[in-house]
């Protein structure tokens, strides 16, 4: 039963589809339509009656860019039968995206009965810009204005809203514009050239077209400029090393006394060939005639060689040799460290300078790369004690005999974003021993960032810290883009041997925590709290206390204006004097830029009771102004009335003038004035001139090349003359002799542009190879040879041809006015391989090409917006060019001619009535 059921399921199911009411009319619905492309939709025909009849037939587009092939038509249909009228239509590219109705007009021949019928097409939307390069130069000279043209053009069929970029150069037109569909547009760009340019370059210029509604697409075109250079800089043949020598008259008064000098100083520093394989570096400055400052160079000598497994080093610098041994000892000695693959070997030899308990110290050491960023040291540091006391030796018993320090220093990368350090030491005397260790670490993670360091040293460690015990760390938490917690702990240690060329900061214990909010880009406000406490290490002692504070600061730029505000309030426990109290800051920093100078204002207002005195009031003000006047010159000048009793180891200006000027190339002078308070000092100030000459000077080392010549011959290929042609090569010129031969002498190598000059040649003649010439001139002689001959010509008109044969049917569109013809146009390309020449030619006006080399040339038409109705006859033109001879070209645009054939027979569409049977 079932088998007979699926039977007759299969064959009945197409009679059963066949045999369904058809609709009233076909409708063929066209979505997405790609503009530019033919098409055609279908209308159904119906004759009920039981006659033939004739119909009139009229299509109807309701856009002059979407065209029906055929408009008008005659047709004929049999009795009760049904005819599928297909209409073909040309959408053009311009064509905007949107729904369309077609209407086919029907109308019955020898009647008034009319009946319209539609259907719908749906063209899409076609976003295509580009960019072409149509007019660039070869090469300009530098000074000159470099002007290159493209073509923007809107392939697609929707109005495109651009803005034009080009940030290496400038855009001679309105950098935003509407450009419809279809539409084109020249662009010019304009880059100027430094006429200063000291040895020839290239110049590339592009231009970006983005769309303001998305700007994410944007399209670019580049052009590339030779720059020949008017004023080159001539080759050295040597590699030289940089060398500044200055000499200083300085003169200051110090309480009252004044003194005054000369002060020579030389300094160098660079490689000693040309591959920087070898540097070197060297310092001289004789003894100052005034006490030392730091605002003046003091007494030094050094001079250090290294390559790429050589360090050596002999005279003055900061020698160290770990951080618990000696950490920063400034002496007069030597130091040699040579590298191997994975070990260096090196010491060095110190007579501190500025340390008067030690007379002399030897370092040896070793270390051990593990991997990339692993490696383990592993030294010995020995120290000798000055054997007679004086004045100005310290009562330090730890240094009073000689002393042992073996160490082993090393770092490691634990994981990708955390890295571990340490050192531990041990230090033996005469009478004492002691040891010393660290340990350091730091994260960086996403969110997360901070570090770590613990150091302690025994009472009896005779390093660069003794006695000492300190812990310091920070840690940055970012749980949003725009909030930063953070958190650091400071604790300066109390005992190191440090130098007493400066003076030492005070003792400080230092704990802050707190929140920074970034609301916008150029603003963030921050929060913070702590404890801090301040000790002073010179005696008498101006300051000893502890305070818990609590910190506001805003930041935020302002147009061109930088404010920074910030307000503190503490309580305070004054050790000194044994009273508490509150200390409120409020100090203000603001900073902008113009006309070339920077200023800078500062205030601040303070309510204290860390000092002498509870409640002290104290005003700080102060400004400075940094002024560019040209490229040659600056000036900078600097006020600040007072400052905080915990600055006094800086160097503490109350007024300062700085102005600096390059008197001619290589020539520097410096002028200075100084009114500073001294170091460790509260009252007590220093006035300090000082006139400085500097000269600069490029010291050869290296000779990298030999002079070389560059000769050749013109040849006489049709022009009245060869000789007394002027070339130019760089800044050499030469004349040529009656036979058309040069030669340029003493040419350091390298590359060059070799060019004529026009005005001693015929106005029309021109070199048979490209010009200006790329020449790379080697160490031996250079022969280069060339031709001389008569410019071509080609002129030509582009005509229009509307003549076609008729055909049985023909476009039956919207054609263009006389007048509008204009507005077509093609791209004409003239190229013979090397060069390319094009330009915009309006159809039926003439163009040109001039100044022409005789050859081979290749004549190209493109389109460019040219009505798809009409073809060019020969877009591709191939001749040769004689000299002086003017080629004449015409151009034909004929109209495209269609024909449309239908079938002999008509398509006749019907279905059967099927009778159900009882």
């Amino acid at each position: 039963m079932i088998r007979k059921w699926i039977i007759y399921i299969i064959l009945l199911f197409p009679i059963l589809i066949f045999s369904q009411e058809q609709s009233h009319r076909i409708v063929i619905k066209k979505d997405s339509l790609r503009p530019g492309a033919p098409t055609s939709v279908s209308f159904k025909i119906e004759n009920t009656s039981s006659a033939s009849k004739t119909y009139l037939l009229n299509v109807e587009s309701p856009s002059s860019f979407i065209s029906p092939i055929l408009i008008k038509d005659e047709i004929t249909v049999s009795p009760f039968d049904t005819r599928i009228y297909i209409v073909p239509l040309r959408i053009a590219a311009e064509t905007s995206a949107g729904n369309y109705e077609i209407s086919l007009h029907i109308s019955e021949k020898d009647t008034e009965n009319k009946l319209t019928e539609k259907t719908e097409i749906i063209v899409a939307e076609r976003r295509n810009i580009s960019i072409t390069l149509l007019d660039s130069p070869e090469f300009v000279k530098a000074g000159q204005v470099i002007r290159a043209t493209f073509i923007l053009k809107n392939n697609g069929n929707t109005k495109e809203h651009l803005v034009m970029e080009s940030s290496n150069s400038l855009i001679s037109q309105v950098s935003t514009l509407i450009l419809p569909p279809g539409a084109n547009k020249v662009i010019t760009v304009i880059k100027n050239t430094d006429p200063n340019l000291g040895k020839n370059d290239y110049q590339n210029l592009h231009l970006t077209a983005r769309s303001t509604i998305n700007p994410d697409q944007a399209t670019t075109a580049y052009s590339s400029v030779k720059i020949i250079s008017t004023k080159p800089v001539e080759e050295d043949i040597y590699f030289r090393l940089p060398v500044s020598a200055s000499l200083s008259f300085i003169g200051s008064r110090n309480r009252g006394v004044y003194q005054d000098g000369f002060q020579g100083e030389v300094y160098g520093k660079g490689s000693l060939n040309n591959k920087n394989t070898n540097q070197i570096e060297f310092h001289a400055a004789t003894k100052n005639p005034i006490d030392f400052n730091a605002f003046t160079p003091y007494e030094e000598y050094f001079i250090n060689y290294k390559d790429a497994n050589l360090f050596v080093h002999l005279g003055d610098k900061t020698y160290s040799a770990s951080y618990l041994t000696e950490f920063a000892r400034y002496g007069r000695g030597a130091e040699l460290r040579y590298d191997f693959k994975k070990i260096s070997i090196g010491g060095f030899y110190n007579r501190p300078r500025f340390f008067r308990d030690i007379k002399e110290e030897f370092n040896i050491y070793s270390k051990f790369k593990i991997k990339r960023e692993s490696e383990i040291a592993v030294g010995y540091l020995y120290k000798t004690p000055l054997s007679e006391k004086n004045n100005f030796t310290s009562v330090n018993t730890i240094f009073n005999s000689n002393t042992h320090l073996p160490y082993v220093a090393g770092k490691f990368k634990v994981l990708k974003n955390l890295d571990l350090s340490g050192e531990i030491t041990y230090s033996k005397t005469d009478e004492t021993q002691g040891t010393a260790y660290m340990l350091q670490t730091y994260a960086n993670f996403k969110k997360v960032s901070g570090s770590l360091m613990y150091l302690k040293a025994s009472p009896k460690f005779a390093g660069y810290f003794s006695n000492a015990n300190t812990l310091n760390g920070n840690i940055q938490y970012r749980p949003l883009k725009k909030v930063t917690l953070f958190a650091n702990f400071i604790q300066d240690a109390q005992n190191y041997q440090r130098d007493t060329l400066l003076l030492a900061a005070p003792y400080r214990r230092y704990l802050q925590y707190g929140a920074q909010y970034n609301y916008i880009k150029t603003g963030f406000i921050a929060l913070n709290g702590g404890y801090q406490k301040y000790q002073d290490r010179l005696m008498p002692r101006q300051f000893d206390y502890d305070e818990r504070f609590f910190r506001v600061s805003v930041n935020q730029k302002i147009g061109e204006f930088t404010v920074n505000l910030e307000g503190q309030f503490g309580n305070t426990n004054n050790f000194l004097t044994g009273f508490s109290g509150n200390s409120t800051f409020y100090t203000a920093n603001i900073g902008f830029e113009k006309f070339k100078t920077s200023f800078s204002l500062f205030g601040s207002y303070a309510i204290t009771s860390r000092y002498q005195l509870q409640n002290q009031k104290n005003t700080y003000i102060g400004a400075r102004v940094i002024s560019r006047l040209s490229d040659k010159t600056n000036f900078s000048i600097f006020y600040q009335n007072n400052y905080m009793p915990e600055d006094y180891f800086k160097d503490r200006n109350l007024f300062e003038a700085l102005f600096h000027h390059q008197l001619f190339k290589n020539h520097e002078i410096d002028v200075s004035g100084r009114y500073n308070l001294q170091r460790g000092d509260l009252s007590n100030k220093d006035f300090i001139l000082s006139v400085r000459y500097t000269l600069r000077m490029n010291v050869p080392v290296q000779k990298i090349a030999e002079y070389t010549t560059l000769s050749g011959n013109i040849s006489n290929l049709g022009v009245k003359k060869v000789d007394g042609i002027r070339l130019i090569i760089g800044n050499h010129i030469t004349i040529t002799d009656k036979a058309g031969n040069y030669v340029f002498k003493n040419v350091p190598p390298g590359d060059y542009f070799l060019e004529i000059d026009k005005s001693t040649t015929q106005l029309n003649d021109i070199p048979y190879s490209n010009f200006p010439a790329t020449l790379h001139l080697i160490h031996k002689e250079n022969i280069y040879n060339f031709g001389l001959t008569t410019a071509a010509n080609i002129q030509g008109s582009i005509v229009l041809n509307e003549n076609e044969e008729k055909s049985q049917y023909v476009f039956a569109n919207y054609l263009p006015k006389k007048d509008s013809k204009k507005n077509n146009s093609v791209i004409v390309e003239a190229t013979n391989g090397e060069q390319i020449y094009r330009k915009i030619c309006i159809i039926g006006e003439p163009f040109d090409f001039t100044y022409l080399r005789p050859g081979s040339w290749t004549l190209k038409i493109y389109r460019n917006g040219l009505d798809k109705r009409y073809k060019i006859s020969t877009d591709n033109l191939q001749f040769e060019l004689k000299p002086s001879e003017t080629k004449n070209i015409v151009i034909t645009i004929v109209k495209q001619q269609t024909e449309i054939k239908y079938q002999q027979e008509g398509i006749k569409v019907g279905y059967n009535e099927i009778k159900k049977q009882k």
